[in-house]
């Protein structure tokens, strides 16, 4: 009886020593977690306080950088490698004065001595004039408001008066409104290239005596957006003939949408080449991000296209059988950001990887005036030894288990965007990254933190249309305003393609101001 009781009591105490250990289990589990919790929001909040107060440049200083600082890669492997420089000299901003351009109309101010003044003090004779000094001061001409009266001459034949004829008055972009086209252009100059909401306008024409409500700005925009869209047609066609293209996209709160509410995001999509002499820039409306949006803007395309690493591009690109280039600047901004996240301390590998990318792109700035060819052998020479580095380092830290959230995004992203990462070797004329989608849609962007939403569709069209006239025209050198002004007036009247060809930003004539 004794030594049953012995053994149930054994018995018991395995149970709770193994429920002890099954409990201690799962408190080391449940504190992994909350430290892991607690390293992600102490990351999160870093990059918070970072994206808040501190500078929003992208560019890392090189002694912040140690591109060999661990261990692993102190192999005999790397030691080559190792020995290559990583320093960088420091920028120095330089300090530009402000200048006045020579071709400004100048009005000149006369100072001159009185009679009693122009007599020499010493001697009593009369001074003689021998020269100037002169100097420049920039004035402003406040804008002013004024009234075009079109008068139609109207005849009749004095003998039998039964014929009657009146002038005819040249097409208008707005029939019937008391908007002319240089008001017009101003206006969407102001909005679309000054980021000047039309609420704030409304006001600025009220300093003028006009009262102009915000409504009616709002619908002489969205006409003057469906004006322009035989421009803009022929603007997608001459861009899907080029051989490479860039595209990105932004979010775009709309209020009043077709079976959608006002919370949800739409979408403005922009698409550019990077061609000198005939530079596009075109921006496109959706309600949604899905793969018909691009595939509509892409239409015969058949070239190379830049993204980012959105998975709709991988999609467009399989099904048009397109050469899909990654982007080494998003692919730095993740490992930027896991940097900042983790503090200096820890920021090792962020560190190594952004010494890498930082060789590529200095790779790419020695080569920047290269031609083409010349651009290949560098990158073959030059990058791919590189890129193999990298791709070694990244295949031994991805198989270890990572801490830092952001860090493990990074890696997560360069590791599933590789193929497409270094495919920008493989022709010199291919781009390293979509900084062109990514400052082509900026503008958009700054302005959309003035004015907030576009209230329609029909809006939110007009303003992509728009954008893409007022953006393409500053990336020929052809201010904008300027512009529009040109073809507000002509677009009315244009009666064949060539008609319209003519009013394409890199085909007006500049010389007219």
């Amino acid at each position: 009886m004794k030594n049953a009781d012995e053994s149930q009591a054994i018995i018991d105490l395995k149970q709770r020593l193994a429920a002890l250990e099954s409990q201690l289990s799962l408190n080391k589990i449940m504190l992994e977690n909350k430290e892991h919790k607690i390293r992600t929001l102490e990351e999160y909040i870093r990059h918070m306080v970072r994206q808040r107060f501190a500078s929003s440049s992208e560019k890392v200083s090189a002694d912040q950088l140690n591109l060999f600082d661990e261990a692993e890669l102190l192999s005999d492997d790397n030691a080559s490698a190792e020995a290559e420089s990583t320093q960088i000299p420091a920028h120095k901003r330089k300090k530009k004065r402000a200048s006045i351009p020579a071709e400004l109309p100048r009005t000149e101010i006369i100072h001159d001595l009185s009679d009693a003044e122009k007599v020499c003090p010493h001697d009593g004779t009369v001074l003689r004039h021998f020269g100037n000094e002169t100097s420049e001061q920039l004035d402003y001409i406040p804008a002013k408001m004024t009234v075009l009266q079109h008068v139609r001459r109207k005849y009749t034949c004095p003998c039998c008066n039964n014929y009657m004829v009146t002038a005819n008055k040249p097409a208008q972009p707005i029939e019937k409104s008391i908007a002319s086209p240089g008001l017009l252009a101003q206006i969407a100059a102001h909005k679309y290239c000054d980021a000047l909401p039309l609420y704030r306008q409304a006001e600025m024409f009220k300093r003028f005596g006009v009262d102009l409500n915000r409504t009616s700005l709002a619908n002489w925009m969205i006409k003057c957006g469906a004006l322009v869209q035989p421009l803009i047609n022929l603007m997608y066609e001459r861009a899907r003939e080029d051989s490479l293209l860039y595209m990105d996209e932004t979010v775009l709160q709309v209020l009043k949408e077709n079976g959608r509410s006002a919370q949800q995001q739409s979408r403005m999509w922009v698409m550019t080449n990077n061609e000198a002499s005939t530079r596009i820039i075109l921006f496109h409306y959706s309600p949604t991000r899905k793969t018909c949006e691009a595939e509509w803007m892409l239409g015969d395309f058949n070239g190379a296209l830049m993204t980012d690493g959105y998975a709709v591009y991988d999609a467009v690109c399989k099904e048009k059988q397109l050469d899909n280039l990654g982007c080494w600047a998003h692919a730095r901004r993740y490992f930027k950001e896991a940097r900042d996240a983790q503090g200096k301390e820890k920021a090792g590998k962020a560190n190594t990887a952004l010494s890498f990318i930082q060789k590529l792109y200095r790779i790419e700035k020695r080569s920047k005036n290269s031609s083409i060819d010349e651009k290949y052998q560098i990158r073959q020479t030059q990058a791919v030894p590189l890129l193999k580095q990298l791709r070694q380092w990244l295949d031994k830290i991805i198989e270890r288990p990572i801490n830092s959230a952001k860090l493990k995004k990074a890696v997560t992203y360069l590791h599933n965007q590789w193929p497409k990462l270094i495919r920008y070797t493989e022709k010199g004329a291919w781009p390293i990254d979509n900084n062109s989608a990514e400052n082509a849609i900026r503008p958009m962007v700054v302005g959309r933190k003035n004015w907030l939403f576009a209230a329609t569709e029909k809006g939110a069209k007009a303003s992509a249309n728009l954008y893409s006239l007022v953006e393409t025209a500053k990336a020929n050198n052809v201010e904008p305003s300027f512009y529009l002004k040109q073809v507000f007036p002509k677009l009315p009247a244009a009666t064949c393609v060539e008609d319209i060809e003519a009013l394409l930003p890199w085909n007006i004539n500049k010389a007219v101001r």
